[in-house]
C-alpha cells in the first residue's frame, strides 16, 4: 500500500492526486519511488550548482551568463557533452538492487545514517529541491538573471 510507505507524512499524508501509485502494484511503486529519489537527488545537486555557477566557472565558459540558459550559449557548448558524460558515468556506477528498497545504494561513505527518518528527510528535501530548481529556472527565463542575481546580489 503506497499510503503506508516512507514519504507519506504530514501535512499532506499520501499525495497522489493523479493515481499513479496503485495499491498492490509493488513493481510500479518501486519504479516511481526510484524515479522520485533520482530526480530529487539531481535537483538537490542542481539547486546547489545553480548558486555555485555564479561564483565558479569552467575555463571554457567564463563569459557564459545565466544558470540553465548558459548551456545554450556558443561559448559553453562543451558543457552539454561534459554534463551528459558525468550523468552516464553515475548511471553506470549505481544500479538498483531488487532485494533492497528503491534508492538504497547501501552506505558508501560509512556514515551509518540510512534510517527511516533519514529516508523521509531525503524524500522531502528532494521534493523541495525539485520545486526550487523549477523556480530558479522560471525566474531566470523571465528575468535573464541567474540564481544569485535573483536574490539581489
Amino acid at each position: 500500500n503506497p499510503a503506508e510507505q516512507v514519504g507519506a507524512m504530514a501535512p499532506l499524508g499520501f499525495f497522489d492526486p493523479l493515481g499513479f501509485a496503485k495499491v498492490g502494484d509493488e513493481a510500479g511503486f518501486r519504479q516511481l519511488r526510484a524515479a522520485e529519489l533520482k530526480h530529487g537527488r539531481v535537483a538537490m545537486m542542481a539547486s546547489i550548482g545553480a548558486l555555485a555557477q555564479h561564483f565558479v566557472r569552467f575555463p571554457f565558459a567564463e563569459s557564459a551568463r545565466g544558470t540553465f540558459g548558459a548551456v545554450l550559449k556558443e561559448e559553453a557548448q562543451l558543457g552539454i557533452p561534459l554534463l551528459l558524460l558525468v550523468a552516464a558515468m553515475l548511471e553506470g556506477a549505481w544500479r538498483e538492487d531488487a532485494a533492497r528498497e528503491p534508492g538504497n545504494f547501501g552506505d558508501p561513505m560509512g556514515l551509518n545514517m540510512y534510517s527511516e527518518e533519514m529516508r523521509s528527510k531525503e524524500l522531502n528535501n528532494g521534493r523541495m529541491a525539485m520545486l526550487s530548481v523549477l523556480g530558479i529556472f522560471a525566474a531566470e527565463m523571465a528575468t535573464g538573471k541567474d540564481a544569485v542575481e535573483q536574490l539581489g546580489f
